[in-house]
C-alpha cells in the first residue's frame, strides 16, 4: 500500500493529497468543496477534540450551541466582520421545493417561498451569539461569559485540500465577555496559550506564539494572537488563533451592563478558535513516505498485535497470550487492537498499519509463544525489536513517552534549522526559494512594505513573535528604521 505514494521530494503536495485518502482519513465528497472526514479521521479528530475540551472547561468554559442560520440583518451589524466573510458566505434565500410542472420526477425551488429576509450560513458565530448575549448581560453580576461552542461552519471555497481548505468544516469557537478591557485581553492570551500548549504536548508540534499584523488580523478584531507551525516543506500553518475584540461587538449588538459604580458601559469581548485544518498540520509535520506517523496521545490505536500462525491451534494459543497483553497494556491506559482478521495476510495489515501511523506494532508467531518473546516495530524510526513478554507492558508504557518526545524534537530541531536571520532583501529572497522555512527580518510596521513583500516574493508576515526582543535595525526591504524582527514565511 504505502509503495504507491508519491515522495515528498517528488511532490509534497500530491503526498499529502494521496496520503489523506489512502490512510483512510477523508476523501471528496459529491459536494463539491466539502470532505466527509472518515471513522479513521474522524477518531483522531475525537481525541484532539477530547483534550482540547478538557483544558477549556479547566479553564472555567463551557459548552453551549447556537444556530447555524444567521439571518443578514445581524451579519451586517458590525461591519469590518460582515465585511471579511462577505466573499466567503452561503446564503439561503427560499423555504421550500416543490415539483417541477416541466420536469415530472424533478424539483425545483418554488418561487412563493422567498424568504422575507435572507439567511446566512454561518461562516463564524460572533454576530449570532452577540445578539443573544444582549438579552443575558445586565450587570457587572452576569460577568464573565465564557462559552465555547463546537459546530461546523461554511466559508465558501473553489480550490480546496483536504482538512486545509474546504467549503465546509469543524471546528470549536470560543466566545467572552468581559467586564474590563484587561480581563479581555488575558482572556485572549490565555487562549492562545492553551492552544500552544495542545499543540505542543498533544500533537508534538512546536509552534511560535505571536501576535498578527494589522492587515493579517481577523476581521472585526483589535488583536489577534496566534500560533505558527513549520510544516515539512517549509511552509507555515496558523495553527489557532485567539482575538481580542475590544468592544467592537458590543456596541454593535448594543451589549451593555450596569458596573459597579451603577453607571452602564459596553462589555469587552474575546474569540478563539481551530478547526480540523490541526489535522493537516498533524500529517505534515510528521508523516513520511511510508504514510502517516501519529504521536501516541492522538492515535486512536496507539498499538496494534498481528498474530502469525499456520493453524487454528496456533491462532488459539497466540489469542490466549495476545488477551493477557491486552489487559495488561489497558490498564496502563493504552489503546490497543488486536487484527486478527482473516481476511488479510500479516504482510498486508502490517503495511496498512503502517500507512496508518498506528505508533507500536506487535507480531507474534509461534516461535514467539515458545521463546516467550514479541517483535515489537515502532512506526516512527521503522526499527524492530526482540522483547521479551514479562517486560513488555513497561517496555510499551515507557516507548510511548519516547516516541511522542522524539516526535516533537525531531519537529523542532526541524524548526530550528529552518529559522533563519536575514538583513538584506537579496538574503530573504534566496532563503525563501532555496532554504524555505521561517525567515527572521525587519520590518518597518507599515502596511505598505508588508504587501510589496508579499507581492514580490508571495511571502506574509506570520507573526510578529510574543518573545521577540527589542532590536534596533532597518526594514529587510524598505530600509527603514526598525524595533523588532518578525517572522516571515510562505504558508498554507
Amino acid at each position: 500500500m504505502s509503495k504507491k505514494l508519491t515522495s515528498r521530494a517528488a511532490d509534497y503536495s500530491k503526498w499529502y493529497n494521496e496520503l489523506v485518502v489512502k490512510a483512510d482519513l477523508a476523501e471528496n465528497s459529491a459536494v463539491r468543496g466539502c470532505m466527509v472526514i472518515k471513522p479513521y479521521g474522524y477518531a483522531i479528530w475525537e481525541k484532539m477534540q477530547a483534550e482540547l475540551d478538557k483544558m477549556f472547561k479547566e479553564t472555567g468554559h463551557q459548552n453551549a450551541y447556537f444556530p447555524l442560520f444567521v439571518p443578514k440583518s445581524l451579519f451586517e451589524a458590525e461591519e469590518k466582520n460582515a465585511e471579511g466573510f462577505a466573499k466567503e458566505c452561503a446564503i439561503v434565500t427560499h423555504y421550500r421545493l416543490q415539483n417541477d410542472p416541466d420536469k415530472p420526477g424533478k424539483l425545483r425551488v418554488d418561487p412563493e417561498a422567498k424568504l422575507e429576509e435572507e439567511l446566512i450560513v454561518r461562516p463564524t458565530s460572533e454576530a449570532i451569539i452577540w445578539n443573544t448575549y444582549r438579552g443575558w448581560i445586565q450587570s457587572y453580576r452576569d460577568l464573565p461569559i465564557l462559552v465555547n461552542q463546537w459546530a461546523n461552519v461554511v466559508r465558501w471555497e473553489m480550490r480546496t485540500r483536504l482538512f486545509l481548505r474546504t467549503a465546509e468544516f469543524l471546528w470549536q469557537e470560543g466566545h467572552t465577555a468581559h467586564e474590563t478591557k484587561q480581563e479581555a485581553l488575558d482572556e485572549a492570551a490565555l487562549m492562545n496559550n492553551v492552544y500552544a500548549t495542545f499543540v505542543e504536548k498533544f500533537m508534538a508540534i512546536p509552534v511560535v506564539q505571536g501576535l498578527k499584523t494589522e492587515s493579517e488580523r481577523f476581521a472585526g478584531a483589535v488583536e489577534t494572537f496566534c500560533i505558527e507551525a513549520l510544516m515539512q516543506d517549509g511552509k507555515a500553518l496558523q495553527a489557532g488563533t485567539s482575538h481580542f475584540l475590544g468592544q467592537n461587538f458590543a456596541k454593535a449588538f448594543d451589549v451593555k451592563y450596569v458596573n459597579k459604580e451603577g453607571k452602564q458601559d459596553h462589555v469587552w469581548a474575546t474569540s478563539w478558535g481551530v478547526s480540523t485544518r490541526l489535522m493537516g498540520a498533524l500529517i505534515m509535520t510528521h508523516s513520511d513516505d511510508n504514510g502517516l506517523v501519529l504521536p501516541p496521545s492522538l492515535a486512536p490505536n496507539q498499538v496494534v498485535i498481528v498474530p502469525i500462525y499456520k493453524s487454528e491451534e496456533q491462532l488459539k494459543a497466540i489469542t490466549n497470550v495476545v488477551n493477557g497483553i491486552m489487559s495488561d497494556l489497558r490498564k496502563k491506559g493504552i489503546t490497543v487492537k488486536y487484527d486478527n482478521r482473516t481476511t488479510h495476510r500479516p504482510g498486508a495489515k502490517f503495511a496498512q498499519h503502517e500507512l496508518q501511523g498506528v505508533p507500536v506494532r506487535l507480531a507474534i508467531g509461534a516461535r514467539d509463544l515458545e521463546n516467550g518473546t514479541v517483535e515489537l516495530a515502532r512506526r516512527d524510526t521503522l526499527t524492530k525489536e526482540t522483547v521479551e513478554l514479562n517486560k513488555l507492558t513497561k517496555t510499551v508504557e515507557s516507548l510511548m513517552t519516547e516516541i511522542q518526545e522524539s516526535l516533537f524534537n525531531k519537529a523542532l530541531n526541524f524548526r530550528n534549522t529552518h529559522t533563519t536571520e536575514v538583513d538584506t532583501f537579496e538574503d530573504f529572497k534566496t532563503v525563501l526559494e532555496t532554504k524555505t522555512g521561517f525567515i527572521s527580518a525587519h520590518w518597518d510596521g507599515t502596511s505598505e512594505t508588508e504587501d510589496k513583500i508579499k507581492e514580490l516574493t508571495k511571502a506574509t508576515i506570520r507573526c510578529i513573535p510574543l518573545d521577540a526582543k527589542e532590536e534596533t535595525g532597518v526594514c529587510v526591504y524598505s530600509g527603514k528604521p526598525s524595533k523588532r524582527r518578525v517572522l516571515f514565511a510562505k504558508a498554507y
